[in-house]
This record gives structure tokens, C-alpha cells and sequence, in this order.
């Protein structure tokens, strides 16, 4: 056996994988459990459950490996917190947590995990926005816009729309707080469009106005699409639920008017996002190699047909569902690719392992 194989090497592999695991990894449940929902609102009931159950084992495992690097190495958990670059990615933790939540109740009508997982997503967000977002205020120490700043930002407003959404879903199975649950859920959905507006002002004045590298161009930014889908979403849930609260009847106007804004502006993202992505693949030639970061991508495609489909629903306009028919399968490709990419770089892994004993 070679120097540096076995049992030792293995445990040094583990330990460098658990020390290095990106806060942003949670993005694999979001885009998971997002084509899953899509797939079972569109009557794909095989892809949706096979994903629904695959959606479980990576949510435990992905909370095993952060529990063990919070344990472990917590001053690089705690460094990558402090990063402008990495630590708004550690809002997947609270998207993750919703959108699984939310298979929960639409997949299988359970609402005891559901409500679980939302309380955690509760209390995650109300833990990581101030913290980070306070740490990075009074930080001595900044970077540029141009350096500090890409499209995980956004995830601040995907994990504050996904509560408002799970919130909505599992307002039928608390009779009697139904005012107080969609209340807190469209403060929620309120939050996330204010954030978004000011986050998404920041990237678009670094697109515009600093240069830009295509191996900077990176899948991330896709959620400048997937931000305001998800808020469609979440606008669209409200909607739906408008008749088991006064509030929202008097204020079905606005959210109705506010929801077909973030619909337009998701839509309005996809044709300039697949030009910049051609510049980056095609021109800057940068080569597909499996990243977590491209979990970033498929999210949005997935939940820009999932939000199509409900605004569809929620507001009569049926020509809509035309989208969320063809657009679906581009999330499928999307996530096939990269799952592809885990699988492959796993399997190298296993065999560069095997080669060297």
C-alpha cells in the first residue's frame, strides 16, 4: 500500500471535506425540493416523490457534515460568516429547511414535519439576518462592491420568502390563528421585496458599472431570477389565501399588483442572464466542472415554474400555464447536469482513493 492510503488518508479526506464545506451546500435541498413541487404540480408524481425522498437524505446529510464543522472548526465557520463573499450562503440552511418543509405539506399532507421545519427556519432567520448582517456593518475591514458582492446575496430574500410561503401552506392546520399566521406571512413576503430592491440595486450597479471577468459570471447569479420568482410565490400563496383573512381582502389590490411586478421582473432576468451565461461558456470559454455553486442555477428554473404555475392559478390567467409546461424541463436538464457533476466527482473520489491503496 502506498504512503498516504488507508484508514488515515480517508480520515484526513473526511476531515478536509468537513473543514472546507461550503455554508452555501443547503442550495442542494432548495433545487431539490423546488423541481420536486414543480414536478407534482404538473402531474409528474415519479420524479416528484423519487426527489421528495432524495430531498430527506440530503437535508440530514448536509446537516451532519455543518453540526460536525460547527463543532469542529468553529472558527472557520465563524470566519466564513464574517465573509461578504460567503457568508449570506449560509441563508440556504433557512431556505433549505422551508421549501422541504413545504414538500412535506403538499407532497403528503404532513404538517407536523412541516411546521418543525419552518420553526427552524423561523429561528434560523431571525438568528443569522441580524448576526450577519450586523457583523458585516460594523466590520472594521470591507471589501469593494465590485469584490464583497455576487447573487448568493439574494438568498437573504429567498430564505425570508420561503418562511412566508411554508407559512401560508400551513395556516389551514391552525384554526383560529389563521389571521396571525398570514399576517406574519405577509409581513414576511413584504421584507423579502424590500431587501430585494435594495440588494439587487447593489448588483446591478457592479454589472453596469465595474468590470466584469466570465469566470466571475458564476451560476449564482441566477438567483437575481430566482429571488423575485420565489417572491411571486410567495405573493401568489397570499392570494390563494386572501379569503381566511380580512387584511388580505382589503389588501388583494396591492399584493395581486405587487406579485405580477416580481413575476415580470423574474421573466425579464432569464433572457439576459442566458446571454451573459452564453458570454461566460462560449466566449470567456470557462469549462462545466461540477461546483455547488451551479445548485444556484437550478434552483431559480425551478421555482420560476413552480411561481408561473401558482400566479396562473391564483390570478385565472390560464394562458400562463403554457410556461411552467415546456420550462419544467429545463429545470429537469439543469438538475440532471449537475447531479450528474456530484455523482461524478464523488465516484472520482472514491476511485482516486482505491488507486492509490
Amino acid at each position: 500500500m502506498k504512503s498516504g492510503s488507508g484508514p488515515e488518508s480517508e480520515r484526513s479526506k473526511l476531515q478536509s471535506a468537513i473543514a472546507d464545506f461550503p455554508p452555501a451546500y443547503f442550495s442542494m435541498v432548495m433545487a431539490t425540493g423546488i423541481v420536486s413541487i414543480a414536478s407534482h404540480l404538473l402531474d409528474i408524481p415519479l420524479v416528484s416523490v423519487a426527489l421528495f425522498g432524495l430531498n430527506i437524505v440530503c437535508y440530514i446529510v448536509l446537516w451532519i457534515f455543518t453540526c460536525a464543522r460547527i463543532f469542529i472548526y468553529p472558527r472557520r465557520f465563524f470566519d466564513d460568516l464574517k465573509d461578504h463573499f460567503k457568508g449570506v450562503g449560509v441563508f440556504t440552511i433557512v431556505a433549505g429547511s422551508c421549501v422541504l418543509g413545504s414538500q412535506f405539506v403538499i407532497l403528503m399532507n404532513a404538517f407536523k414535519p412541516a411546521t418543525a421545519l419552518l420553526t427552524v427556519g423561523i429561528v434560523s432567520w431571525g438568528l443569522l439576518i441580524y448576526f450577519i448582517f450586523t457583523l458585516f456593518t460594523v466590520s472594521a475591514e470591507k471589501p469593494s462592491i465590485a469584490s464583497g458582492i455576487n447573487g448568493v446575496w439574494l438568498v437573504s430574500i429567498v430564505a425570508t420568502q420561503s418562511i412566508s410561503i411554508l407559512s401560508c401552506l400551513i395556516v389551514s392546520h391552525f384554526p383560529g390563528f389563521e389571521t396571525l399566521i398570514l399576517f406574519f406571512s405577509l409581513c414576511m413576503f413584504l421584507v423579502g421585496g424590500m431587501l430585494y430592491f435594495l440588494i439587487i440595486t447593489l448588483i446591478f450597479y457592479r454589472f453596469m458599472f465595474f468590470s466584469l471577468k466570465p469566470e466571475a459570471l458564476g451560476p449564482p447569479y441566477w438567483i437575481n431570477m430566482g429571488a423575485v420568482a420565489i417572491s411571486t410565490l410567495a405573493g401568489a400563496s397570499l392570494v390563494l389565501n386572501s379569503d381566511k383573512a380580512a387584511l388580505l381582502q382589503v389588501l388583494l389590490p396591492f399584493i395581486t399588483g405587487v406579485t405580477v411586478l416580481f413575476w415580470a421582473v423574474a421573466t425579464w432576468w432569464i433572457p439576459y442572464l442566458l446571454l451573459l451565461g452564453a458570454w461566460r461558456y462560449m466566449i470567456g470559454r470557462i469549462k462545466f466542472t461540477y461546483d455547488p455553486q451551479y445548485w444556484g442555477m437550478v434552483f431559480p428554473l425551478g421555482m420560476y415554474t413552480t411561481c408561473t404555475f401558482q400566479l396562473a392559478k391564483a390570478i385565472h390567467l390560464d394562458f400562463l400555464l403554457k410556461i411552467p409546461q415546456l420550462f419544467i424541463y429545463a429545470a429537469f436538464l439543469a438538475w440532471g447536469l449537475t447531479f450528474f457533476g456530484l455523482l461524478k466527482l464523488l465516484v472520482r473520489s472514491l476511485f482516486s482513493h482505491g488507486n492509490a491503496s
